[in-house]
């Protein structure tokens, strides 16, 4: 039996349209994601939009006829589509054990049956008043009510950015195994702001987490990214003093943290 999904027209204005890798995997991600809750992909039990795959298997999928020969799009290529299908606000990403989960927002708004869709309109433009008759709300009220259901708070992150909330967490918990469950999306969302707002390289956020971690003080004191963010100038100001002062000969106290590695980090 044949199946089909539904697209929304808007995507011809989108910036994904321009793109034809990126408009590509997220054809395949929304053909592929699950019409419904409760189904299970290697052990993992899927919700209505939702998709588990790995990078290296999307690579595959999409390869194509490249004269007499297949072509397949490099990991790098399949990253760049997803990190801008996440900006775009098309997608999630989640790492699992058993692979990548991409959950399709607005999978709902976009595959929901014309039934589906008119009943909905109904029951929002009439409802019993209070002296038991109907009152009709007309289409706009119906629109908004969708509108602000899908504008509900999200956590707004790359995949980069999640890896660095991960690392964060990995190393407190080698000081503290103890340490609680945070919310790794708002900590990834976090890091975004740290790279976006505050223009920091992931490679200078990556070097502070692993440098406050083996110090003394800070390790006590950065125990989240919105931390980490607050305190960022301080920590730049404490490398140099603290590299400064190993190449001086002055103090060796935290040496090994203070050595230059041979990456300009630009502090």
């Amino acid at each position: 039996m044949s199946t089909w999904f539904k697209v929304h027209r808007e995507i011809f204005d989108s910036d994904i349209w321009n793109d034809v890798t990126t408009f590509r995997l997220f054809m395949y991600l929304m053909g592929k994601a699950s019409h419904q809750d409760g189904v299970k992909i290697a052990g993992v039990e899927l919700k209505r939009g939702q998709y588990l795959r790995s990078y290296r298997k999307l690579a595959a999928d999409l390869a194509y006829k490249e004269g007499r020969g297949t072509k397949e799009y490099s990991l790098r290529t399949i990253k760049k589509a997803i990190d801008k299908l996440i900006s775009a606000e098309r997608v999630n990403v989640r790492e699992t054990e058993q692979g990548t989960l991409f959950t399709i927002l607005n999978y709902s708004k976009y595959q929901g049956s014309d039934d589906d869709e008119k009943e909905s309109v109904n029951t929002l433009n009439q409802e019993p008043n209070t002296n038991g008759k109907r009152t009709v709300n007309n289409n706009k009220n119906a629109k908004n009510a969708r509108i602000n259901k899908n504008k509900e708070k999200r956590h707004k992150y790359e995949i980069c950015d999640m890896a660095l909330a991960e690392l964060l967490l990995d190393e407190i918990r080698k000081n503290n195994s103890g340490f609680k469950q945070p919310n790794l999306e708002k900590w990834a969302s976090d890091v975004r702001l740290m790279r976006e707002r505050d223009e920091r390289t992931e490679e200078q956020i990556k070097y502070l987490i692993t440098w406050s971690q083996k110090h003394e003080f800070w390790q006590a004191n950065i125990l989240s990214p919105a931390k980490l963010r607050t305190k960022f100038d301080t920590l730049v100001m404490q490398v140099k003093q603290d590299k400064q002062k190993a190449k001086s000969n002055v103090v060796q106290f935290n040496k090994k943290e203070a050595e230059d590695d041979g990456y300009n980090y630009g502090f």
